[in-house]
């Protein structure tokens, strides 16, 4: 028996190392099976509580124009969700599940999601920072070793390009118009410039999940190269906007051709992974109501679904 689970899995790898992508269909090691249901899940719960910083400024957008689209952007998040909901659906794992995982706290989703957001230019550091480093982190998912996740990807980041072009183009008016609007600008960017290289995950010597992800194509970089990846493009866009990146180290390295920048406050970060953020209470407070009061539209849309599936079912019987 060991001898066929050691083949079943040199064959998985062999199919893995030849570029080709793992179908739900196909064998996989239970690890590869939790490793992506954990990764895919915490993706898609990042989704869906990205959506409370941003919603609640939809009704106080300077203009119909910003309200329009920052709905637009709040409903593209719900449907990255459910994509990816989907998606971690076909590893065996119901969605019933997922949400049970999310809402008892068994289950993670990304820290940048505990910070507040205090002003309109939140909302352009978000688009630009938070969706930035996440297009840099999920382009490389479009080439992951899952196939359904892969090709969820690929919609979802074209859609986040859109978010970050939209958020630079906030802070590109504020850093263009008055003092004050310029000092929001700026205010927003020093806040949300260490949460946002947060993101990338723990430094590579630390991560306990880097190694066996970059064995199976989970992930093609690892943590420490996507973050540097993201801090060479975005402070060149920062010089652009006139505004100061936040780190009193932050310089070119000629010989390395990267920027070499600050020691990120990992207390904080773990702080924030553990529940003492600065919102991690009231986020998942607004979740637990939300899904507590729309458990009436869940049972009645179970009903309808039931009851079309009795009449299909009795004109069958009559044919």
């Amino acid at each position: 028996m060991s001898l066929n689970i050691e083949q079943l899995e040199k064959e998985f790898q062999d199919k893995i190392d030849r570029g080709e992508n793992i179908e739900p269909k196909d064998w996989m090691p239970e690890k590869y099976r939790k490793t992506h249901i954990r990764q895919i899940s915490q993706h898609a719960h990042s989704e869906i509580i990205g959506m409370l910083p941003e919603g609640n400024w939809i009704t106080r957008a300077p203009s119909l124009r910003r309200k329009v689209a920052l709905l637009a952007k709040v409903q593209d998040e719900a449907g990255h969700g459910l994509y990816l909901y989907s998606a971690a659906e076909t590893l065996g794992i119901s969605r019933d599940e997922l949400f049970d995982q999310l809402l008892t706290g068994k289950a993670k989703y990304s820290s940048i999601f505990n910070y507040p957001t205090l002003s309109w230019a939140d909302i352009g550091a978000i688009g630009w920072l938070v969706d930035g480093a996440a297009i840099i982190n999920q382009v490389m998912l479009t080439r992951t070793s899952y196939g359904p996740y892969a090709r969820a990807m690929v919609r979802i980041c074209k859609e986040e390009s859109f978010h970050q072009r939209q958020g630079y183009e906030i802070m590109l008016t504020l850093s263009n118009g008055t003092e004050a609007q310029k000092q929001m600008a700026q205010d927003s960017l020093n806040r949300w410039w260490w949460p946002s290289l947060m993101m990338f995950g723990p430094p590579d010597e630390v991560s306990t999940h880097t190694e066996q992800s970059m064995k199976w194509k989970i992930k093609r970089k690892t943590n420490d190269e996507l973050r540097q990846q993201f801090v060479d493009i975005t402070v060149p866009q920062a010089e652009i906007l006139g505004l100061t990146v936040p780190d009193p180290d932050l310089k070119w390295n000629e010989e390395r051709a990267h920027y070499d920048f600050g020691e990120i406050n990992w207390d904080e970060f773990w702080q924030v992974i553990k529940g003492y953020g600065p919102c991690n209470k009231e986020r998942m407070t607004t979740r637990r109501k939300s899904w507590d009061e729309g458990e009436w539209v869940r049972d009645a849309a179970v009903a309808h679904a039931e009851k079309k599936a009795a009449r299909r079912a009795e004109l069958k019987k009559a044919v």
